[in-house]
């Protein structure tokens, strides 16, 4: 084959022939087409493009990885840039509360000096009143016992009048009794109560007493008559019934004033109350 070709180089026509002989092997035969390859160093190039082509089919799958994770990271990014948006926005507002805040505190502050001085004022009045009250205490305590010394004196003179007021009772009493049961004299027992019935204790008892017929009226006399007066006299008159044991009684207290508490007592024992 190779001495055709230089049999065709011989002259000008045959390298016409020569070039559409060679270009013809060149596309029918791949041996010789791989030959020329080897002979010119273009299947070296051949392989070496293909490792390119392989190193840049990599990267580009590298490079399709690269802008995935650069587009999350655009998304991240996005995300993030709202948040502090977002957040900006909150220290804005917690901005404008803490002003507000500090605008309350220095008003509140204010008022808390206000409040102080008004505080120490109110401090000096009651120190005064203190004061007042600690005078009108001993004036107090002065008048006490000046009102003490008083009542002792009024119980002594109250005393004596009770005795002189009941004398007075007693005398209208004979005049009542004259007229009211027909008898001149009064009588009066007299009993030591040794079991402490009427009272707790042993003492002296007391009652005035007017027989008439086969009924002893038990009779007390009072200046003014309460609730312990009704009691104690109704005592009387059971220690009389047992000592004595009359056929009957009736009891009566005789005075010039009853409250209506001791008429409700009177009722309830039995006790006829009658006023002069």
């Amino acid at each position: 084959m190779h001495r055709g070709l230089h049999y065709m180089a011989s002259g000008t026509t045959g390298q016409g022939d020569l070039k559409r002989a060679i270009l013809e092997l060149l596309r029918s035969d791949w041996e010789f087409r791989r030959a020329v390859a080897a002979e010119l160093g273009l299947l070296e190039i051949l392989e070496r493009l293909a490792k390119i082509e392989e190193r840049m089919a990599r990267i580009e799958e590298r490079l399709l990885k690269v802008e995935e994770r650069i587009e999350e990271h655009t998304r991240a990014i996005r995300a993030l840039q709202e948040q502090v948006r977002s957040l900006q926005e909150q220290v804005k507002v917690l901005q404008e509360q803490v002003k507000a805040l500090q605008e309350q505190m220095v008003k509140l502050q204010e008022q808390v000096l206000e409040h102080s001085k008004a505080i120490r004022a109110l401090q000096e009045q009651v120190a005064k009143l203190e004061e007042r009250i600690e005078e009108h205490s001993r004036v107090i305590r002065g008048l006490q016992e000046e009102l003490r010394r008083f009542g002792d004196r009024l119980a002594a003179l109250g005393s004596r009048w009770g005795l002189y007021a009941e004398e007075a009772v007693r005398e209208s009493l004979r005049r009542f009794l004259h007229e009211y049961f027909g008898v001149a004299q009064v009588g009066k027992w007299e009993y030591f109560d040794r079991e402490g019935v009427v009272f707790g204790y042993p003492t002296l008892i007391e009652v005035d007493v007017v027989v008439k017929d086969d009924t002893h009226y038990l009779v007390e006399v009072k200046s003014s008559v309460s609730v312990a007066d009704v009691k104690v006299f109704n005592e009387k008159c059971k220690l009389y019934q047992k000592v004595v044991k009359p056929p009957k009684t009736k009891k009566i207290i005789v005075t010039c004033y009853a409250d209506d508490r001791a008429r409700e007592a009177a009722k309830a024992l039995d006790v006829e109350i009658i006023t002069r």
